[in-house]
């Protein structure tokens, strides 16, 4: 195959969850420029919509769906529409998150579980679901953080810890579904980006906190961490598994 072969998708259909802002467009759209059918699945339908009209007006093909994946049947339900619409699924990139920044003493349980059920639980379901329905040579790539790997001076334990996990289960759907139904399971840890989430970020704490430990001196692009996405999901990755990519401008080291 030719390099520019090697990252096509031409005749895959890939789902992307939390694809209603930031990070999750950006793989939904990467995706399809490489020439995947989407479906975009999130909470927020209105979101989804400006996602699949982004995707039809640079001639590709998508669906939106609204589907809470903390909800195993709903994650069912959603992989179901996918099959409906354009016949299976051959790329899952689990992105949908939330996070909060509570102090450990004064999390509630409820606080703390809801985390969870997103960001492992909820990657998890729709990994489930996905990988009854996907041939051999299909991809998963679930979405964890930078903060699995390090701490950026928040309280942020229900979080990391969900993303800490995320890279867990990777490793062990990785060698799970690998010999049995060649599927590649890896994961990325996104640093900063330059999304809606990270403008909620003080200037004082992005100043002090954040920028000294980007070797790169900047944030990254929301374009360098789908491209890693659309390598993992493709050909050009197909002898990767089993692996957390970390794409952080260098944080993770300093």
């Amino acid at each position: 195959m030719s390099p520019e072969a090697l990252f096509r998708l031409d005749g895959r259909v890939a789902l992307v969850t939390g694809a209603s802002s930031g990070l999750g467009v950006a793989f939904a759209r990467a995706l399809a420029a490489a020439g995947a059918r989407v479906v975009v699945a999130a909470r927020r339908t209105a979101l989804l919509d400006r996602t699949v009209a982004d995707i039809e007006s640079a001639g590709g093909e998508a669906l939106a769906i609204k589907a809470d994946i903390s909800d195993p049947e709903q994650c069912r339900a959603a992989v179901g529409h996918a099959c409906d619409r354009f016949g299976g699924v051959d790329v899952l990139v689990n992105n949908a998150g939330i996070g909060t920044a509570v102090p450990a003493t004064r999390e509630t349980p409820e606080q703390f579980r809801a985390v969870v059920d997103v960001n492992l639980h909820g990657a998890y379901w729709m990994a489930q679901a996905c990988a009854a329905v996907m041939p051999p040579g299909s991809s998963i790539v679930n979405v964890s953080s930078v903060l699995a790997l390090t701490t950026a001076g928040l309280p942020q334990a229900a979080y990391t810890a969900s993303k800490a996990g995320l890279i867990g289960l990777t490793r062990d759907l990785a060698q799970q579904w690998g010999p049995r139904k060649g599927i590649r399971v890896n994961a990325v840890a996104p640093g900063f980006f330059e999304t809606e989430m990270t403008e909620q970020y003080s200037a004082d704490y992005i100043d002090t906190v954040i920028t000294p430990r980007l070797l790169l001196g900047r944030f990254g692009s929301p374009a360098e961490i789908a491209g890693v996405g659309v390598w993992l999901a493709s050909p050009a990755g197909g002898f990767v598994t089993g692996q957390t990519i970390v794409v952080d401008g260098g944080m993770a080291i300093t």
